[in-house]
């Protein structure tokens, strides 16, 4: 018994059993802190994660709704044509871009498509039904499809693809990616168009191609081109069997599994022809796996920047310094972040003039809103920085349980507050139908101001967001000229869908067509500042990416309930400047470089 031990041998066993407690204690205690905390599986609610973010919809959101208008438009388009054979080639794709090639004043639409599995022959290529298509805009709210006519109904594995005027004659041209080679359609201003790949210098370079960005580097009025490369991806015989992954993420479809591709930056000479120079520019982007890219002047010196979304790899941006090369400041602007960034939208979202990025990422990641803090850092001479508030304005965490794609900024209900629209859509097979992806809701998400960022507002803007599909590429175009913008999106192995803004235009709004003549005749880099009343709204053209695709480059502004603008001012990348004053609203304002204003 204790209590019969000499009173010190008591003592010493009393304080050495309380320090072997203490030392338990401690130790279970040490243990629970070092317990990972439970990982996130799509769909729960974690406390203090999900739960704690969630946004209750205001009561004053916009009534605009979204129409599936496919098919009395006339667009029978569908994505993919057989069976796919689990390759990541087959999945990535694939893109639209709206433009008016024809100039009759009404936005025509292109869409990318893929002919079918990997493994066709030429044969049966040259005989799938997939292929890219041309739907002409009848302005009456109806499409034709023109593709044999215009001669554009490029058949493989599409990409993306982007309208450019590369030799400023006033007709837009048109730039396909793929896996394979890319293809240059020069337009030929009678609704045709020829093949202009190997003439132009643009062709021969097979591989993984994925984004397209036209844009002026280096300022002297001819349109540049900026090419991202996925990954150098090799047939995946060997890998079909890997256990390294699952059915529904197998080593072929998962682009760990390959290394990284270079990307392409080709200078227009001025004369129908381009020089590769991008790793002379400093912009070969060789360890990252890009799928998107965008041109703006993110620091405001005049210069366009260049910054280029990665997927599973450090995103990059690249400063342009003026003398035709660039400066890495991807770190040290904090938007390197290692993600799997996919679609990229620009703008100045929360109105206070700077430009904004917005980045679609994986499931689980959450999606990024980089905040532009110029205004914070620049005023006293720092450096160019952003912060990514994304949960904090409501497009963060909601994104957790989706794979985002297709994005970009707009004012869809024309309060002068610029709208956020994600398409989504899994890289999962599904587990029982492997040969199927999983489809998922798109979103779109209503601007309510600076203090409290965005709402998701799908469940309340048409049935199209009630409806699952394997979203990847959109675009924003006003289609029918009636002042709200309306929306294209891709979905991969199903149909096209043609959104119509219903109720957008009950506010006023105003468009600014630019056309060049010393700068680019697209007139892209240039930038608008429109005021209206207390509200400053910026642009600048060519800026929006989405993801494989193209936004109408007809500049749209929201306007609330005011019948007018009280100045628009243009900055022409040549250094023209244009005030207009007293604009009206409800209108399409076509400006030339030089001409009116002062």
């Amino acid at each position: 018994m204790l209590h019969a031990l000499p009173r010190r041998k008591r003592r010493l066993l009393l304080t050495a059993g309380l320090a072997v407690v203490f030392l338990l204690a401690t130790a279970a205690v040490a243990l629970l802190a070092l317990k990972p905390e439970p990982g996130y599986r799509p769909g729960e609610e974690l406390e203090g994660l999900t739960a704690e973010l969630t946004r209750s919809l205001p009561s004053d959101y916009p009534r605009v709704t979204f129409l599936d208008v496919t098919q009395p438009a006339g667009i029978t388009f569908r994505h993919f044509w057989g069976r796919r054979t689990s390759q990541l080639p087959e999945d990535m794709g694939s893109g639209a871009a709206w433009a008016d090639y024809d100039n009759d004043g009404w936005l025509d639409l292109f869409v990318v498509n893929i002919s079918g599995p990997v493994t066709l022959s030429r044969e049966e290529i040259a005989a799938s039904p997939a292929r890219c298509v041309l739907y002409r805009n009848n302005g009456d709210g109806t499409f034709t499809n023109v593709t044999d006519q215009a001669g554009v109904g490029y058949r493989g594995v599409g990409m993306g693809a982007e309208w450019g005027d590369y030799d400023n004659d006033g007709w837009p041209d048109l730039f396909v990616t793929s896996y394979g080679e890319n293809v240059l359609y020069h337009n030929e201003r009678d609704g045709t168009f020829s093949d202009r790949t190997k003439s132009s210098g643009l062709g021969g370079i097979p591989g993984f191609w994925a984004g397209v960005a036209w844009g002026d580097f280096d300022r002297d009025g001819f349109l540049d081109l900026y090419v991202t490369g996925y990954v150098r991806y090799s047939h995946p015989a060997d890998l079909m069997g890997s256990t390294l992954y699952d059915a529904e993420n197998p080593a072929s479809i998962n682009p760990n599994s390959f290394e990284p591709a270079r990307n392409l930056l080709y200078r227009n000479n001025g004369d129908g022809r381009f020089t590769e120079v991008a790793a002379r520019a400093g912009v070969l982007g060789e360890k990252g796996k890009s799928l998107e890219a965008a041109w703006s002047d993110l620091d405001e010196d005049g210069w366009p920047d260049l910054y280029v979304a990665n997927d599973v790899s450090d995103n990059m941006l690249f400063r342009n310094l003026g003398n035709g090369t660039f400066e890495d400041i991807s770190h040290s602007a904090r938007v390197a972040d290692y993600r799997s960034a996919m679609g990229l939208a620009l703008g100045d979202w929360d109105g206070d003039q700077d430009t904004d990025i917005f980045i679609t990422h994986w499931i689980a990641q959450e999606n990024a809103l980089y905040n532009n803090q110029r205004e914070r850092f620049l005023a006293g001479g720092g450096p160019l920085v952003f912060m990514d508030e994304a949960d904090r304005y409501g497009v963060g965490q909601i994104a957790l349980d989706y794979v985002g794609w297709g994005t970009f900024f707009f004012d869809y209900d024309n309060d002068g507050k610029l709208d956020l629209f994600v398409a989504n859509g899994h890289t999962f097979q599904q587990r029982n139908a492997p040969h199927l992806l999983a489809p998922q809701n798109s979103q779109l998400f209503w601007n309510r101001g600076a203090e409290e960022g965005f709402y998701d507002v799908s469940a309340v803007s048409g049935e199209y967001f009630r409806k699952a599909y394997v979203g990847r590429g959109a675009a924003f175009g006003d289609y029918d000229n009636d002042g709200d913008l309306d929306v294209f999106v891709v979905n991969h192995g199903g149909p096209g869908i043609l959104l119509r803004n219903e109720g957008g235009n009950r506010n006023r709004w105003l468009q600014v067509r630019l056309e060049g003549r010393q700068s680019n005749r697209m007139a892209l880099g240039a930038k608008l500042r429109l005021v209206v009343g207390k509200t400053v709204h910026i642009r600048e053209v060519g800026a929006q990416s989405s993801y494989l695709s193209q936004n109408s480059l007809i500049e749209h502004f929201g306007m609330g309930s005011h019948t007018e603008a009280d100045t628009l001012a243009v900055a022409w990348p040549s250094g023209v400047r244009q005030v207009f004053t007293r604009v009206p609203a409800n209108q399409v304002l076509h400006v030339v470089e030089g001409e009116g204003g002062r």
